[in-house]
């Protein structure tokens, strides 16, 4: 069975009966294969990725003239397409049906029935095949759609009843030639189903100095086809696109005329025109047409005369209506949208202290009170959210007078009735004028004098009270009476209420009150005692670090260095160890009331004003006296009536660093009584009857040579330092260590 299919019921693996190779066959029938060309200048494989050239990062010169003109680098249109991306060869891709079979091609041929087999023959130069018993034939010419036909009339002269399939394998190569401004010119080698359009991307394409709108593809000298990028970039349209065949030539001619668009528009950018003249429609198409954001009424065009010597530049408007799109540009043109006005035809803007600060419609004869038309509207949509979160995740037991004035403070941000503006342009004076009004009147009263008429244009602004204070009378203030009162509690207060009233309003005293020991503190008072404290720490960082640098200085003339250091490092530390201790203490806020001990009823309390944020805590009797600082005792002693300073002293003990000349006692009222006093009720300092709840402060001897003496004796006294900072005595007592 050499040379011949297997016939008949004697069926062989595929392939079997193949006993002589045929692509070795056709090896053989043709001469030898010519040695592979080695690659010369301008010549070179199928490349996989297209290197940008140098040139690609320099400007041409309309570039460069673009940006002289405009201060802008627009990029070229079109030529990223082929900028520093990988393009295989074609190779493994469905064979077209139009495909023209040639010398170099491999078919795959399968045949079963009454003979099995399967062959790979390759077309010679001849354009022939090779099969075993059926011969040799021409098949170069045949379109791939018309293979399976041709093979199947071939064989079936010498084979009945049998199948056949036929497909392409491995296909021939060929040599192109791409030329002109060319990003690499040069001889390639491309697949046989190589088109013009793919070949450019394996080429790399057109260098910047090269057209993408007139690319042409010639074959034996004559004009085959001429491709427009633009075409395809904008719709995917291939006209023009050839399939290559061996020795085809890419000419790749100079750009050709050149314009800018620039401004508003998604593609700024160079675009290359088809011809001489192209309207500027089609060049607004090239870059995605009109945005809604681009302004109808005026369009830029900077045009180059080049038969104007001496004023060879003009420039000219248009608007983008219908003859305006017809406006033909040419090249050196600079075309410039425009975005359009950010200005609203018919809007009237509200802001502020309002639930939806947005842009309005105007309305012919539209007034203040129709721009708000009801009180909701000045409710802040994060008042709703606050007043929402005041029961997620709660567990009923954080609740405290603190937080209950907190929220009545925080959930609602107050409107200032009074004063509202509207921001009005002045046209005419090109100047904001401003209109305030009361929103009261014009809201709730619709008060003709204050319900202004509004314009296009106009801002409303409404204010609240945190923004612009109103007067006391108006103003919601809180105050919080706590302690032996019969009805605790956060309350608000009126413009004229007083110490008094807030009592008097809590349903007056509890039998157990002891109204010498009221405890008032007030928010402002304690912010200035809380300066003053942050004044005097800076001042005591000064002089200690003056302190230590004189101690340093003194020290490097010693011999010893050791001992100099240790004592230094010990200095530091204690003066930091100071320091800190006053940056810790927290200011009261308290006021002194001057109370007698014996008062006993509200009508003897001073008449003071409140104001916002005040607290009243009225606390009951302690039953002791307490001393601190330097004394051996520093406890509660039991109170009794009648003992004295001096009694409560010798009960304490005094240390032997006492400075007892400049000890003082801070009453429970909150007022302080001197050593040096002598003119309390006319009676000297020891003998003064001491009420329940107050403190003896014993301060130290200062030793005068420190820093830390010198700083509290710029104070005076300590008495000073408990009335200029709002500290308690324990916080003296801490100081003191």
């Amino acid at each position: 069975m050499n040379g011949a299919f297997a016939e008949g019921p004697t069926r062989v693996a595929p392939g079997a009966f193949r006993l002589e190779s045929p692509r070795r066959r056709a090896n053989q029938e043709r001469p030898a294969p010519e040695a592979e060309p080695q690659a010369d200048q301008g010549e070179s494989p199928a490349p996989t990725r297209a290197e940008p050239e140098p040139n690609d990062t320099k400007l041409t010169e309309f570039q460069r003239f673009v940006l002289e003109a405009s201060g802008q680098r627009p990029s070229l249109h079109g030529y990223d397409l082929f900028s520093a991306r990988r393009y295989p060869p074609l190779t493994n891709v469905p064979v077209p049906v139009d495909y023209v079979i040639g010398p170099g091609d491999e078919l795959l041929v399968q045949i079963w029935g009454a003979v099995d087999g399967e062959l790979r023959p390759v077309v010679d130069r001849n354009g022939q095949i090779f099969l075993p018993r059926v011969g040799t034939f021409r098949v170069a010419g045949t379109r791939a759609a018309d293979l399976e036909s041709v093979l199947r009339q071939r064989v079936a002269r010498v084979y009945k009843n049998f199948e056949l399939s036929a497909t392409l394998g491995a296909l021939r190569s060929m040599q192109i030639f791409v030329v002109g401004q060319a990003r690499r010119p040069g001889s390639y080698t491309v697949s046989s189903l190589s088109t013009l359009l793919s070949a450019l991307f394996e080429v790399g394409g057109p260098a910047i100095t090269g057209s993408l709108r007139g690319i042409q593809l010639r074959r034996n000298g004559t004009l085959v086809s001429t491709l427009d990028l633009y075409r395809f970039i904008a719709d995917g349209d291939k006209t023009g696109d050839a399939r290559l065949l061996p020795g085809d030539v890419i000419v790749i001619p100079p750009a050709g005329p050149r314009i800018a668009l620039l401004g508003s528009t998604d593609q700024p950018g160079i675009y290359e025109l088809a011809s001489a003249q192209e309207p500027l429609s089609r060049v607004l198409a090239y870059a995605g047409n009109l945005r809604a954001m681009t302004s109808l009424h005026k369009v830029q065009l900077e045009r180059v005369d080049s038969a104007e010597r001496l004023r060879p530049r003009t420039i000219e408007e248009r608007a983008l209506d219908a003859a305006g799109l017809e406006t033909p540009l040419r090249d050196g043109d600079i075309v410039t949208l425009f975005k359009i006005k950010p200005q609203f035809a018919n809007a009237v803007t509200l802001r502020g202290n309002v639930a939806a600060p947005l842009r309005h419609a105007y309305r012919p004869e539209m007034r203040i009170s129709d721009l708000i038309p009801e009180r909701e509207a000045l409710i802040q949509q994060d008042y709703f959210i606050r007043k929402n979160m005041l029961v997620q995740f709660e567990s009923g037991t954080n609740i405290s007078l603190d937080r209950a004035a907190g929220d009545v403070k925080n959930l609602l941000s107050e409107i200032n009735w009074d004063y509202a503006v509207v921001e009005r342009l002045d046209a005419a004076a090109l100047r904001t004028v401003l209109l305030p009004f009361n929103l009261g009147r014009a809201v709730l009263a619709r008060d003709p004098e204050h319900n202004l008429e509004l314009k296009p244009g106009d801002v409303v602004t409404v204010f609240g009270v945190k923004d612009i204070p109103v007067p006391r009378e108006k103003a919601t203030r809180l105050v919080r009476v706590s302690g032996e009162v019969n009805v605790a509690g956060v309350y608000q207060i009126g413009p004229n209420e007083t110490l008094r009233s807030a009592l008097q309003r809590a349903g007056g005293l509890t039998p157990q009150a002891y109204l010498f020991g009221t405890v008032f503190t007030r928010e402002s008072t304690r912010a200035m005692q809380r300066q003053s404290l942050n004044d005097a720490v800076l001042r005591l960082e000064s002089t200690l670090a003056r302190a230590a640098n004189r101690s340093a200085a003194n020290m490097a003339t010693t011999n010893d260095n050791g001992s100099a250091q240790r004592l230094l490092a010990a200095q530091e530390q204690n003066r930091q160890t100071q320091l800190a201790r006053l940056r810790n203490l927290e200011p009261s806020g308290r006021i002194a009331l001057e109370l007698v001990p014996s008062i006993d009823s509200i009508d003897k309390m001073p008449d003071l004003p409140l104001e916002d944020g005040d607290r009243i805590h009225v606390p009951v009797a302690s039953g002791f006296v307490y001393t601190v600082g330097a004394v051996l005792n520093s406890n509660a002693l039991l109170w009794r009536p009648g003992r004295t300073v001096n009694q409560y002293l010798l009960a304490a003990g005094l240390e032997p660093v006492a400075d007892a000349d400049n000890a003082f006692v801070f009453r429970a009222d909150g007022s302080i009584v001197h050593h040096r006093d002598e003119s309390w009720l006319s009676r000297s300092f020891e003998s003064m009857e001491l009420a329940q709840g107050d403190t003896i402060i014993v301060p130290e001897k200062l030793d005068l040579e420190t820093p830390w003496s010198a700083f509290v004796r710029g104070l005076k006294d300590w008495t000073l330092v408990l009335s200029n900072f709002g500290l308690t005595a324990a916080a003296i007592h801490t100081l003191g260590r």
